[in-house]
């Protein structure tokens, strides 16, 4: 086992490398006597994890399953806001353990249910803990190992800190790089909150975007459109609109905004970025060809070619004679583009995309 001076050491050289860190929770566990640790926060429906070797498996299960909102285990540490460790039985009472459903169902059948725990504020805001486990066989947590975790928190605190400083950095530097292209690039977490944005971001007319804690756009249709995307982001079996139409307004040109989605690292707990959203402009010339409107709307080549004879005023009949298809076809085809658009009707799809191409597309 480690000494406390060579896991200080550890904790910090894994604030400037984030992938040492499942082996620097195996020293941490061994540390305090436990049988596995785990780093994680939670911001609204988002819960990001790094976990030692043989605690992973189980820590999958676990978000799987959604034990995180099922359960008030880290709320009640956030309430007791204490610059320590706090075990289960200082946050819970044993009748309160017997009857909470994650000990019951989740837990003790994993041959866990005792635990060491502290929450730890990072600069972007969220609230990062930091928790050894241990079998429930074993017993509670024993105050001379919580002792000993208490004199690393500090450390755990500042490299925590450090880390999300390191990350911050990285994220803007990301959207600067964007400037070169001259687009506007928002840097999003998960719940939407702006992370980082490209100086382009500052040539936007006024009211399109709004900076806060979340990204709203100005315009209240794709600002729903917006969270369904973000939503989506989340659960890939769950269609959802990642190509969002911004309509035309006072001195405006229309726009798309694109949300892309940033696969992160699972030890990437740091401001992790989730998305990107991008925003191109339209300008006036042709309809776009199919190829571009599968690219902007996620469409298949068969929804492309009736969202372009529809922007070309063509009717659905003379679609489906065009292409040899039923007229039921080719509307379930129109329906389906019109979702994914995000639009509710025919004429809305004619005004976006009559409107224009983006740059140098002929």
């Amino acid at each position: 086992m480690l000494t406390h001076s060579e896991l200080v050491d550890r904790v910090y050289e894994a604030a400037m490398l984030p992938e040492l860190w499942p082996s620097v929770l195996a020293d941490l566990s061994r540390f305090a006597d436990g049988d596995g640790a785990l780093l994680f926060t939670i911001d609204g429906g988002d819960f990001r994890y790094v976990a030692s070797e043989g605690l992973d498996a189980t820590v999958a299960e676990y978000v799987a399953a959604g034990w995180p909102a099922r359960t008030d285990r880290a709320a009640r540490l956030f309430e007791r806001q204490h610059a320590g460790f706090l075990t289960d039985l200082d946050v819970y009472t044993p009748a309160e353990i017997e009857d909470e459903p994650v000990y019951r169902d989740f837990l003790r059948p994993h041959g866990l249910g005792w635990g060491a725990a502290s929450a730890i504020v990072v600069p972007t805001g969220d609230c990062l803990i930091v928790d050894v486990e241990r079998r429930h066989a074993r017993g509670p947590v024993p105050p001379e190992a919580v002792a000993r975790l208490d004199r690393l928190r500090p450390h755990l605190a500042r490299a925590a800190t450090l880390s999300a400083r390191l990350r911050l950095q990285t994220l803007r530097g990301a959207a600067q790089a964007l400037d070169t292209l001259g687009l506007p690039a928002v840097v999003l977490g998960g719940q939407g909150q702006i992370l980082a944005m490209s100086e382009a971001c500052g040539g936007l007319p006024p009211g399109l975007l709004t900076e806060g804690r979340r990204l709203v756009l100005g315009d209240a249709g794709a600002d729903r459109l917006f969270a369904l995307a973000l939503d989506g982001l989340g659960h890939e079996d769950r269609p959802s609109v990642r190509s969002i139409p911004l309509p035309a307004g006072e001195g405006r040109e229309p726009m798309i905004l694109h949300v892309v989605p940033i696969r992160r690292a699972g030890a990437d707990l740091f401001a992790a970025a989730s998305s990107l959203a991008v925003i191109t402009p339209l300008t006036r010339k042709a309809p776009p060809c199919p190829s571009v409107l599968e690219g902007l709307f996620d469409l298949t080549g068969a929804e492309a070619r009736v969202a372009r004879g529809i922007a070309a005023c063509r009717t659905v009949e003379q679609i489906a004679g065009e292409f040899g298809l039923s007229r039921e076809t080719v509307r379930s085809q129109l329906k389906a583009v019109l979702a994914k658009t995000g639009l509710s009707r025919q004429s809305e799809l004619v005004g976006l995309l009559a409107a224009g191409t983006l740059p140098g597309v002929v």
